[in-house]
């Protein structure tokens, strides 16, 4: 997770931006709403219903794009439709089933004015909020300069701390002398966060070296999240049911007028705890075919015509919502492996069977940076992204996750 974007202090960091968000979203649609003339129709109360649902949306809101961008790769302006869209959304569940009374113009003018607000915010906030660290050139902490996603300044000197920095990188394992010790003691005592190396790496790459996890019990995943994912998994499942089954059979219906039975491929998977299972997905390629090679290369020969637009879409995907319901796999996760690629990374990859600590998912970490990997060089790299997954194991992550799923879906991005 991003060490420097977010703290419990996020309020007071971000008063310009929340002072401004409540400009846009209570004062500007009330006055709008007056000139329009369109109170009539509002009951009583409505207006003050609508204020109160406005003010709590926009914090809402303004809070999960906060959460959701601490993530790297995670585009502030792409967040900024999924992190309003839900807050606004649940008010508008809120005020249905509460049986309120508000102005929906009103809320619907918020809404608008608050999204063209905070995207403004996200183009303009990379460029005065860019982070200047000073690193201290012992250990590994000078693998830090190569990344260009923060201005780096290397201490020449013990003696003082330069001007205008938001913090201090190290390597806190390397052996510091005193002078240097005391230079960590006189920033921290300053305010200036001072971080370890590695945590800043994660935070830039969003990756886990799984060659050097000397402790696998920090990585462990929430118990309480882990079966509330659960509950919200099954319940996406029956929300979304009424567009994904017509579009399955839809494409069920068209693989087996173009291409014949069977319209489903099943493999076994290794899964959540090591468990082996059946993955179910919309058959893409000839009877046989996916014998041979374990990946699949870009403009693979063997995808069928038809295959390759349920790719690029990602249709071919839509039966694992069984394996969901079943609860051998998430909407969100590392991505299963076949059983027998499985077996040999664990004989490979250091840790490589940690990541059967949660439910593979249709979609991943992993998935939204690479896409679908085709060597088994960058699918080893991909497990760098699984395991940041796990240790920053979290709703706000997969909230993240998700936002970068729907644009994938649309670009196509990573599809093979």
């Amino acid at each position: 997770m991003w060490p420097l974007g977010y703290h419990w202090k996020w309020v007071a960091r971000n008063r310009f931006q929340l002072l401004g968000g409540l400009g846009v979203a209570i004062v500007l649609p009330g006055l709008l709403r007056s000139g329009l003339d369109i109170s009539p129709v509002d009951s009583f109360g409505s207006q003050e219903n609508t204020v109160i649902g406005t003010f709590l949306a926009m914090l809402f809101g303004a809070y999960l794009r906060k959460r959701m961008t601490v993530h790297p790769g995670t585009s502030s302006v792409s967040i900024v439709l999924p992190a309003f869209g839900a807050a606004y959304g649940l008010a508008v569940l809120a005020f249905f089933f509460l049986r309120v009374d508000y102005s929906r113009a009103q809320f619907g003018m918020s809404f608008v004015l608050v999204l063209i607000w905070f995207a403004l915010i996200a183009r303009v906030e990379p460029h005065i909020r860019r982070h200047r660290l000073l690193v201290l050139p012992f250990g590994r902490a000078e693998d830090l300069l190569t990344n260009q996603a923060a201005d780096w300044i290397v201490a020449r000197s013990p003696q003082a701390l330069p001007p205008r920095i938001t913090g201090v990188a190290a390597d806190l394992h390397a052996n510091l002398a005193p002078e240097w010790e005391r230079l960590l003691s006189r920033a921290a005592l300053s305010g200036l966060p001072v971080y370890h190396w590695k945590q800043i790496d994660e935070s830039l790459s969003g990756t886990v070296d799984i060659e050097r996890l000397a402790n696998l019990g920090s990585l462990l995943p929430s118990s309480v999240y882990l079966r509330l994912k659960r509950l919200v998994d099954t319940a996406m499942v029956v929300v979304t049911l009424p567009l994904t089954l017509p579009i399955a059979v839809l494409a069920a219906v068209a693989i087996l007028i173009c291409d014949g039975r069977p319209i489903l491929f099943r493999q076994t998977r290794t899964g959540f705890q090591g468990r082996q299972f059946v993955m179910l997905k919309l058959r893409t390629m000839p009877v046989g075919s996916e014998h041979g090679q374990a990946f699949t290369e870009p403009d693979d020969p063997r995808v069928t015509r038809l295959g390759r637009i349920l790719r690029h879409y990602r249709i071919d995907e839509l039966p694992q919502i069984i394996n969901i319901l079943k609860g051998e796999m998430s909407w969100i996760g590392p991505r299963p492996e076949s059983h027998a690629l499985a077996k040999w990374y664990e004989g490979e990859v250091p840790f490589y069977s940690y990541r059967h600590i949660v439910r593979p998912g249709i979609t991943g970490w992993a998935q939204v940076h690479q896409g679908n990997v085709a060597q088994i060089k960058a699918a080893t790299g991909k497990l760098r992204y699984d395991f940041y997954y796990i240790k920053y194991f979290s709703p706000w992550l997969d909230l993240a996750i998700v936002a970068k799923t729907v644009r994938i879906v649309l670009t196509g991005f990573g599809s093979r």
